[in-house]
């Protein structure tokens, strides 16, 4: 009977042509030569502009300089913050209490034009340079399988004998594979990047003791040296969605721009966390979202006048559950779309305007008003009113603690 090795090579063999998700980075632009050799097919090369602030340009070159046998590069940016960061963002959703999801968010919409791409082009396969220890090849991967359930997966990271950076660069070397002058000096941190956040891992952060330097950020001064007098920025909701920033209407993502230029330059923004992947490492990561925070923010200040309670609250337990979907690379899952369905439900009275004051890393919600708004100053108030009846307050209490009453007199 042929051995694993030879159906390995059959399989090989079957690929004629490969969609590549593409960055222009070392690990994709040894990935694409890799595929092309090991695999002897054609590879097309996929980037999407989502905001990470590359010169796309250039990716496009070095993709056709090393033989792609076409080149994708695509501005994705508005369908990005609207069809994937909108929504997350009525859900409120943050991982373990504090990780605004920046990383994962975008797979799904990555995954999903490079499968539309490979329908396209008549490709048998996708290819990703996540590599075997992390999240997103699980993310990537889900999100194939999720659109195109009979898709080839090639994972390099999980096939080849190149397990480490200088391996890479040896590689890039041997093949005459451009990289960037400073790749090969080992650059200190992994950095992912778009329109929601900029990540940090790697090298020095490996300690979970060690501080950050402040040479790593990118988005945002540091709090310190943020200016000494407060900004206040104002974000309009419509349907639960941010419409506009201080009066003018925005795009989604030129809104999302907008805000990242306002919270950084306050130092809003930075979460310097451990985390738990779905494979079952902790690991540590920085993060610069300051769009993002001001959003989040926001959103639930607007919620706080517009939201039932019992819908609030509700929402508030659903979101632990979303975030973790999200960050598992269940974007297309059932269960994430159910949840969705309840939460877009809930926004439909989500409208009006949210004041902040950004100082020195804190962006605080010190205004909030909405034509939807279930706040009552008549039933609020500390001064007389003739809307409450103080004492229907004793009946309220006196029902609500008969059960304790009765438990505590049977327990004696």
């Amino acid at each position: 009977m042929p051995g694993s090795a030879d159906r390995h090579d059959r399989a090989r063999g079957q690929v004629k042509k490969v969609v590549l998700a593409y960055s222009g980075g070392l690990d994709t632009s040894v990935i694409l030569k890799w595929l092309q050799e090991t695999y002897g097919c054609q590879v097309v090369t996929f980037t999407a502009d989502i905001g990470q602030g590359e010169e796309l340009a250039s990716v496009r070159a070095k993709a056709e300089a090393m033989g792609a046998a076409a080149v994708y590069v695509e501005d994705l940016k508005e369908a990005f913050v609207r069809d994937y960061v909108f929504p997350m963002f009525r859900a409120n959703a943050l991982y373990e209490g504090v990780y605004l999801l920046g990383t994962a968010i975008a797979r799904p919409l990555i995954a999903r034009r490079q499968i539309e791409i490979a329908k396209e082009v008549g490709a048998e396969a996708v290819a990703h340079g996540a590599t075997g220890k992390g999240n997103d090849q699980i993310r990537f991967e889900l999100a194939y399988y999720a659109l195109e359930p009979d898709i080839r997966v090639i994972a390099p990271w999980r096939e080849w004998d190149l397990d480490s950076r200088t391996r890479l660069i040896d590689y890039a070397g041997e093949h005459h594979i451009p990289i960037a002058r400073d790749a090969a000096g080992e650059p200190p941190y992994s950095i992912d990047a778009n329109l929601l956040h900029v990540s940090y891992e790697g090298k020095a952060l490996e300690d979970p003791w060690v501080e950050p330097e402040e040479a790593i950020y990118s988005r945002t001064v540091a709090p310190e040296r943020a200016p000494d007098e407060p900004a206040y920025v104002e974000i309009a909701f419509e349907e639960g969605d941010p419409v506009a920033v201080d009066g003018a209407r925005l795009g989604p993502a030129a809104l999302l721009a907008r805000l990242n230029e306002l919270g950084g330059a306050h130092g809003v923004g930075r979460v310097d966390l451990v985390e738990n992947r779905l494979i079952g490492m902790k690991s540590r990561g920085v993060y610069e979202t300051p769009g993002g925070t001001l959003l989040i923010h926001a959103h639930r200040a607007i919620e706080s006048l517009t939201l039932d309670r019992g819908a609030a609250h509700l929402k508030d337990e659903l979101m632990p559950r979303y975030a973790e979907l999200v960050y598992n690379g269940l974007w297309f899952s059932p269960e994430r779309e159910m949840i969705q369905g309840l939460i877009d439900e809930s926004q439909a009275r989500v409208a009006g305007t949210v004041r902040l004051k950004l100082y020195k890393g804190s962006a605080q919600v010190v205004g909030r008003k909405s034509p939807q708004s279930l706040y009552s100053r008549e039933h609020a108030t500390f001064e007389a009113d003739g809307v409450y009846d103080q004492k229907d307050a004793e009946g309220f209490i006196k029902l609500s603690a008969l059960r304790l009453r009765l438990g505590k007199k049977a327990r004696g």
